[in-house]
């Protein structure tokens, strides 16, 4: 009997781990953009980024042009930015379809 709850606690701790063991932090899959550049548009990806952490666009200063046409592939919703800082007017992409056109200028975004 005594075997048995213990097997019973030891397979519970295991399967306690392994659900655990999930990244908590991260939005998963992509988001892009395209930002403009003296050679011509560059599309820019986003692998896995941070959830509830502001992410200013790299390539996209404040003195540079802003990003347009971003696409979210994630599995979390994004609050895209006018401004760097998460400023600025916002526009949320739905997780996995979301996208926006050459018309949404964009600098930093949010993932929840």
């Amino acid at each position: 009997m005594r075997l048995r709850h213990t097997v019973a606690a030891g397979l519970g701790a295991v399967a306690l781990a392994l659900s655990v063991a999930a990244p908590a932090g991260a939005a998963t899959g992509e988001f892009s953009y395209t930002n403009e550049t003296p050679g011509g548009p560059q599309r820019a990806i986003l692998a896995d980024p941070p959830s509830r952490e502001c992410v200013t666009l790299p390539g996209v200063a404040e003195w540079t042009p802003p990003a347009h046409s971003p696409r979210n592939h994630t599995d979390s919703t994004a609050v895209v930015f006018t401004g760097p800082d998460c400023t600025g007017d916002h526009f949320s992409l739905r997780p996995h379809t979301g996208h926006g056109s050459e018309r949404l200028k964009v600098r930093s975004v949010l993932f929840s």
